[in-house]
């Protein structure tokens, strides 16, 4: 048996995992990540997988975007400001003394969902997280589909709503300042109701309040859009969808289905195959060991 690290890099925390060639998680261990001194994480980081009980033959990172995938450079991620331009694959590969691979955690949760869970057995994986952010990540014939620029799924600035509503950075209508957790909870609160996440909102709807109704409405609405573009686009065997908001409010998933098969061509509504997620919260660290095996060892057994 082999077996790699996982390393998931966020905003206020950093969970390192040794993973088997199976995709088990067999140790792990978290510590708060530092976001102004990106070396002292490494350091932290290096600490662990040397405790580990195993060797690895690899690391696999998850960081937040945006990154650059092709050098393995964290960009300007803005929960990470002392982190930007950071040549993390170059610095971390000097003091761990293992090959890495560098990704953001949608490309690798969608990788694990791919290999271990709801896309198990498709050749074409679209992975959609819809939680804090809204990311994207495609997998075909069990590798990361990373475009020419490594850029490929960086879907959350998809403009769908002209005018729409804007999130951060983000340009207007973009589908994360729609259908994302944050989105839902800050239209709630900019039209007047008390919701500190998209949990409350989707519960003032039940009870009838028009406003949570209409933001919900337009979350499923305009992420279904997306899907139906990506679908006529990519045609992936299966629509993996992740992440809390997905995932907990009753019902999104199946509503999501419903608008998707009004949306694509009738003779491809037999193909709409949309599934939720089955690895939950750990699918971005069990996607970084995993990914560490197809490139460093062989792929998984």
């Amino acid at each position: 048996m082999k077996y790699a690290a996982s390393v998931d890099i966020g905003g206020t925390s950093t969970r390192v995992a040794l993973i088997s060639q199976t995709g088990d998680i067999i140790e792990r261990q978290s510590f708060t990540t530092l976001g102004d001194n990106p070396h002292a994480t490494l350091e932290g980081i290096y600490e662990i997988i040397q405790s580990f009980s195993e060797p690895c033959v690899g690391v696999g990172v998850s960081c937040p975007g945006p990154l650059d995938l092709k050098k393995g450079i964290v960009l300007t991620p803005p929960n990470l400001t002392g982190w930007h331009y950071f040549k993390f694959k170059e610095e971390a590969e000097k003091l761990w003394n293992l090959p890495v691979i560098l990704e953001n955690d949608a490309n690798l949760a969608g990788y694990a969902e791919a290999m271990k869970g709801a896309g198990v057995g498709e050749d074409v994986v679209q992975y959609f997280t819809i939680s804090t952010g809204l990311g994207g990540g495609l997998v075909i014939n069990e590798n990361i589909f990373l475009g020419s620029h490594g850029f490929a799924q960086e879907v959350a600035n998809a403009i769908l709503w002209k005018d729409g509503p804007q999130l951060g950075d983000l340009k207007p209508g973009s589908v994360e300042s729609i259908c994302s957790g944050t989105a839902i909870t800050q239209r709630a609160k900019q039209q007047g109701l008390d919701a500190q996440h998209a949990g409350d909102v989707y519960q003032l709807a039940q009870s009838g309040n028009m406003v949570a109704e209409a933001i919900i409405d337009d979350a499923i609405e305009y992420l279904a859009n997306m899907i139906a573009i990506v679908i006529g686009v990519i045609d992936p065997g299966v629509v993996v969808l992740g992440g809390g908001v997905a995932l907990k409010i009753p019902n999104f998933v199946e509503k999501v289905t419903e608008r998707v098969q009004a949306k694509v061509y009738a003779v491809q509504v037999e193909n709409v195959n949309i599934k939720r997620a089955e690895l939950g919260d750990d699918n971005g660290l069990i996607g970084g060991g995993l990914y560490a095996f197809n490139v460093f060892a062989g792929g998984m057994i």
